[in-house]
């Protein structure tokens, strides 16, 4: 008996992603079609996301892009969860974890967030796949492990490492999406929402008396790239840290 789609993702929690057995095509033109493999999958799927971003990704969608149906996808992932799993988990993949340096742990653990930050903007709000996600992918895992080992040889207490983790992933995913979200706003010429600088300023400036702050300090309130407070919050969050030592 062939395994089920459930033992495949137990197998590959054990193992890592691995080429699947490819899928049998039926039907006149079978013969010519590329056989259906997990790989091709995620292949496919992050190719959608690229094109269109995360929410036109369906499994009727994913079946249709690979000239299929829905239930040739499910003899290789179960649900749309475990292919939101795996997505992640490619991205993850791609992902350099240096060897951990007590002098320089800090920029390490910066890195890691910065290359994790620029592989979900790759695909405009792929992010939300790994929201309120318990990570069992490898790939995944490995990044989580990267980042603790970083953490740790920084002197970060234990459980503050750990906790800073699930902050740290958190804001790069929230950060991410949040970015898509603009991008997306704008390519669709919805400048209601999403406007310039001086824009804001203006709107700013015009505001009633009963917003003294806001008026006066609009030109801190709005400086800066999208990158340029992404690097300002991580610092926060990573120089609060408790137990961590200064760089030499």
């Amino acid at each position: 008996m062939s395994p089920t789609p459930e033992q495949r993702r137990a197998a590959r929690h054990q193992l890592g992603t691995g080429p699947s057995t490819p899928a049998t095509r039926r039907g006149p033109s079978g013969g010519r079609k590329k056989p259906i493999t997990v790989d091709a999958i995620i292949d496919t799927a992050l190719g959608m996301v690229a094109e269109e971003g995360y929410e036109a990704l369906t499994m009727r969608r994913l079946a249709t892009a690979l000239e299929t149906g829905p239930s040739s996808l499910y003899a290789h992932v179960v649900n749309k969860e475990d292919l939101d799993e795996l997505l992640i988990g490619r991205l993850c993949a791609e992902i350099d974890l240096p060897e951990p340096d007590a002098a320089a742990w800090r920029q390490q653990i910066t890195h890691v967030c910065t290359q994790l930050r620029d592989q979900y903007l790759r695909y405009p709000g792929i992010s939300r796949a790994a929201f309120a996600a318990a990570p069992s992918n490898l790939d995944t895992l490995r990044v989580s492990e990267g980042m603790l080992a970083i953490l740790l040889v920084g002197g970060i207490d234990p459980q503050a490492a750990a906790w800073a983790i699930d902050a740290l992933m958190l804001y790069v995913g929230a950060y991410s999406l949040e970015v898509s979200l603009a991008d997306r706003r704008l390519g669709r010429g919805d400048d209601d929402w999403v406007v310039s600088r001086d824009e804001l300023l203006r709107r700013f400036a015009a505001l009633p008396d009963t917003f003294p702050r806001t008026k006066r300090y609009a030109a801190e309130l709005t400086a800066g790239t999208v990158n340029d407070r992404f690097d300002f919050t991580l610092g926060l969050m990573i120089d609060g840290l408790p137990g961590s030592r200064r760089d030499p």
